[in-house]
């Protein structure tokens, strides 16, 4: 095998170095046997006894004394190398088993030194925990405060990490916002692992302070366990990136152990994001529209959009199954504007009364260019924007009201209607209501279906009720499911209602049916010949 440019100078300066001590030896032997001789004469010169050392001798050790001083400058130079060099492994090691930002060690150095530490743990009789740590939303503060923040976000968080787990703990970061530490502990001691990760997960709940901002994270937290040697790191760290998701399902903010059944889970959540991702271009995702009534007349005033997936294997699919999948895997937006676009596209046809409500995913308000792509579907589509109301969640203003602001004052602009989604769940409702130009109010479905029952759920609706009268902004009500809770909203003055009650959501074409028995088509309606009402004027209710 040839040699490498590095090993042959590394060869050449060796070969250098032997050779120049070499010569300070024979230098120094040499100064032995001459410097005694020349130094005596030059003695006994002085003294007046002799006529002076003899010239050649006395060059000789001239030169044998700068070659001893030569060589002691390269024995200095080469002990500076060999220090600089080892400084440099040291530094290029460090470098490469460790995160610059955090001080942790890397995924690569975790990787090669974790297997040891299992088999270690385990010869001692102990067991191995494994925590995989995420920040919550992460990506939001680097969008929404700069990679300066999060930088910063990410070096607070492996403070408090370091502050809290014991010293003989293994801290690593895996990239990103993910952390890892791993730790042994007695098999009777698995309370204080609990009790460890608690601590962990309520350390992170605390804001960070940046220009004078305060960044709001949180973490979700999963634990893997090695109770035999035979476990491998990859394992360990699969199983608690397993657990760490299983946390994000069940709200955030949490930690939990791995357990087999999470495996079958993301098995499960694997395949509806393959799903989405090949049934989009294939058309699979289709609207639905739940009629809106007014209350009090039963009179049809429009439809709230509601996205369905006719999936080829497993039929019709709800809402609730893939609308969080396409959320965390970042498909949200797509897949909404899609089946908006084909809303749009039947709503054409329906009487400029009827409006059509869109609801908006969190995620999609997080899109600066949002509104920019609502408008631009508009007008590709040749949709009334008059005709549009877009509904928000109170719950997705919490992250970054400018921006939201920004968004839905642009599509005021644009003439589109707005709706706040879910009143009363969320945070600062009044706040927002003020900060934000909403035209309509809706109730949440929990308040209206506990109002019969709940005398705390009633007094909620009524002071929605007459929070939107104050504001003279118009109240929907959701989830009303009987003739009851229909009456009881009618004297309480709520103006416009859905739910069961009023119709389920239903296909495109059974809306247009509905519509057109209505009257509610723009295609010309054939006069009525009797004085029996109009088919518009007909009350919408509940047909089985």
């Amino acid at each position: 095998m040839t040699d490498t440019p590095k090993q042959l100078d590394r060869s050449t300066g060796a070969k250098r170095d032997i050779v120049a001590g070499g010569i300070v030896v024979a230098a120094i032997l040499l100064f032995v046997g001459t410097g005694s001789t020349v130094l005596q004469a030059v003695v006994n010169t002085l003294i007046g006894i002799g006529g002076g050392p003899d010239r050649a001798l006395a060059a000789a050790m001239v030169l044998n004394v700068a070659l001893i001083l030569f060589g002691w400058r390269r024995y200095e130079d080469l002990n500076r190398e060999i220090r600089e060099r080892t400084e440099a492994e040291q530094r290029a090691r460090y470098l490469a088993d460790t995160d610059p930002l955090t001080g942790f060690l890397n995924r690569r150095s975790l990787l090669a030194t974790g297997q040891q530490q299992i088999v270690d743990a385990i010869a001692d009789h102990r067991h191995v925990a494994l925590f995989l740590l995420d920040l919550d939303h992460f990506k939001t503060v680097n969008d929404i405060h700069g990679h300066a923040a999060g930088d910063r976000v990410l070096q607070v968080a492996a403070e408090r990490i370091s502050a809290i787990l014991p010293p003989n703990a293994t801290k690593a970061r895996l990239g990103g916002d993910e952390f890892v530490a791993m730790l042994a502990f007695e098999p009777s001691a698995r309370a204080t692992i609990d009790a460890l990760a608690a601590e962990l997960v309520t350390a992170l709940e605390t804001s960070v302070a940046h220009d004078a901002q305060q960044i709001r994270i949180g973490a979700s937290l999963g634990i893997a366990l090695a109770d035999d040697a035979s476990v491998t790191m990859e394992t360990m760290v699969r199983q608690a990136d397993i657990a760490m998701y299983h946390c994000k399902d069940e709200g955030r903010n949490r930690f939990c152990w791995f357990e087999p059944g999470m495996e079958m889970a993301v098995q499960v959540r694997n395949q509806i994001e393959t799903g989405i991702r090949e049934g989009m271009p294939r058309g699979e995702f289709v609207p639905h529209f739940e009629p809106q009534v007014d209350i009090a007349t039963g009179r049809l005033v429009g439809f709230e959009m509601l996205m369905r997936w006719e999936s080829p294997e497993y039929g019709l699919i709800p809402p609730e199954r893939f609308i969080p999948v396409a959320e965390e895997s970042g498909l949200i937006g797509e897949l909404s504007l899609q089946v908006i676009r084909q809303a749009m596209e039947i709503a054409k046809g329906w009487d400029p009364s009827i409006l059509l409500a869109v609801n908006i995913s969190p995620q999609q308000l997080k899109d600066p260019w949002f509104s920019q792509k609502l408008t631009k579907l508009l007008v590709e589509v040749g949709f009334p924007a008059s005709q549009l109301e877009v509904e928000i969640t109170e719950s997705s203003l919490f992250e970054n009201l400018p921006l939201v602001r920004s968004i839905v004052t642009s599509l005021k602009n644009q003439g589109v209607s707005l709706s706040l989604d879910d009143f009363g769940t969320g945070y600062s409702s009044l706040s927002h209501l003020r900060a934000l130009p909403f035209d309509r109010i809706k109730i949440d479905r929990s308040f209206v279906a506990a109002m019969r029952g709940s005398p705390d759920a009633q007094a909620i609706v009524v002071a929605i009720v007459r929070l939107g009268e104050s504001l003279a902004m118009p109240i929907t009500a959701e989830g009303v499911e009987d003739e009851a809770t229909a009456i009881e909203l009618t004297r309480l003055g709520c103006a416009k209602g859905q739910g069961w009650y009023f119709g389920r959501a239903a296909s495109a074409a059974d809306t247009e049916r509905l519509l057109a028995d209505r009257g509610l088509l723009r295609a010309p309606m054939v006069p009525p010949t009797s004085h029996s009402p109009t088919p518009e004027q007909e009350p919408l209710r509940k047909t089985g």
